[in-house]
């Protein structure tokens, strides 16, 4: 039998039916006194979920195909919108969260009720006078003008078919000290072919001497990756990852003379494309107290049999020092399931730090504290995956289904989590460096 989807009862539906069982018992003295409740209105009622939840993204410009930031907007969409509200497709909102996270994209039960019992009866707009305030979107970047924009010096042309393409570019950051950024923003040149960019720092100039032994814009590497070990990860985009401002007090530490250098996933589409992605750099305009860091809690050693419903991978990592937990960043591929990563305390408590229990390889987010986590020294932080290998899982890459191990490719696997941190003993305005000291990823 299919199941259908359960709403919360309605005044509407609770009224109407009352005034049906009034009629048929033939009372009609009560009745005539019950009034029949007006239908939700999309000024007071709709507009304001659609305003919250949907326009960061439905605006003009931005990723949605369509604009939602009007009555006209959402009314043409309406049936639309009640049928990916109810299947919770949209708002693309992954984790299981009870608003411990900043930005949280999710509808109550009353909420998408709502919203089909407004589509249902006709979309009416009710009062102007409470149209909530739309709200206001910076043109271009997301964040406001950056101090610095940063861009490949040429177009890098795709061709229209092929296996995906890892590129690397080499961009200098043309800081003449040691300069700390508060934010990143990654503008994709062609949304089109555009999966995600990483950026990294490189201080050694190896990227340097891998771009210049590489023909044209970039380079790629054998093994994917940027090549080298870099001294820094500043950031970087997927479709649903918002830029944010880091804490006042925090920041990424860009040293004098270095590069930045973006990775950037190339999705091939069919068509010949070509791409010139940005990334606009915001510097700390306070003093920086702490640098941000980055633990990746990862296992390259995968291997997910063929026809396999619920393939489980583990990693961990311990942590050796007091720090202090601002986000969260789960990645996988297409036969991804779920992930859930959670931190074992000394005294083996458990803490979750995010579940997704449905992935989806196209709505990567960076799941930010509201406030941010403490993890004393001794903890572990554990990370376990499953994977859907088989004919049942509709993302899967291959019909016949076979073996998937570690790659680059969209049609291989991965399993990390990303962490990014501070460490609570430095304060670099008092002189307390915790210097280069990284928590090694470990695997298992």
């Amino acid at each position: 039998m299919k199941t259908l989807p359960v709403f919360a009862v309605s005044p509407l539906m609770f009224f109407g039916g009352f005034a049906l069982l009034c009629n048929l018992s033939g009372n009609t003295t009560d009745c005539k006194s019950t009034s029949t409740a007006a239908p939700p209105s999309f000024s007071k009622d709709v507009a304001p979920i659609i305003l919250k939840n949907c326009a960061t993204c439905h605006h003009p410009g931005e990723v949605a195909p369509f604009s939602l930031l009007t009555y006209a907007d959402v009314s043409k969409h309406a049936k639309q919108i009640a049928a990916v509200t109810s299947a919770r497709t949209m708002p693309p909102w992954k984790a299981e969260s009870h608003g411990e996270f900043n930005n949280e994209r999710r509808l109550s039960d009353n909420e998408i009720a709502l919203i089909g019992e407004w589509a249902n009866s006709g979309t009416p707009m009710g009062d102007p006078k409470s149209l909530p305030e739309t709200p206001k979107f910076n043109a271009g970047w997301k964040l406001g003008k950056p101090d610095r924009v940063l861009g490949l010096g040429e177009p890098f042309k795709v061709d229209p078919d092929g296996r995906d393409i890892y590129r690397c570019f080499v961009i200098p950051a043309n800081v003449d000290a040691e300069q700390y950024i508060q934010a990143m923003e990654v503008h994709p040149g062609n949304k089109a072919i555009v999966h995600h960019v990483i950026a990294y720092v490189d201080t050694s100039g190896a990227a340097r001497k891998l771009d210049e032994a590489d023909a044209g814009p970039g380079y790629s590497t054998s093994g994917g990756g940027p090549g080298f070990v870099p001294a820094g990860f500043i950031g970087g985009w997927a479709p649903g990852n918002e830029p944010r401002f880091l804490p006042d007090g925090v920041g990424n530490l860009i040293p004098k003379g270095s590069d930045i250098v973006l990775e950037v996933h190339y999705h091939k589409n069919g068509k010949p494309e070509s791409d010139q992605t940005q990334v606009g750099v915001y510097f700390n305009k306070t003093p920086v107290h702490k640098r941000i860091r980055s633990l990746m809690v990862i296992n390259p050693f995968l291997r997910i049999p063929a026809g396999a419903e619920n393939h489980p991978v583990t990693a961990n990592a311990p942590i050796f020092k007091d720090i202090t937990v601002l986000d969260c960043t789960p990645h996988m591929h297409l036969v991804g399931h779920d992930m859930r990563v959670d931190v074992t305390l000394p005294d083996n408590t458990k803490k979750q730090l995010v579940n997704v229990p449905n992935w989806d390889f196209n709505w990567q987010t960076s799941y930010q504290y509201k406030n941010p986590l403490k993890i004393p020294s001794g903890s572990k932080v554990s990370l376990l995956a499953h994977y859907n290998n088989s004919t049942s899982n509709p993302h899967n890459p291959n019909s016949v289904p076979k073996v998937i191990t570690w790659g680059e490719q969209t049609t291989d696997e991965m399993c990390i989590a990303f962490i990014a941190y501070t460490v609570d003993e430095e304060d670099l305005i008092e002189g307390k460096s915790a210097g280069n000291a990284r928590i090694p990823s470990s695997k298992r």
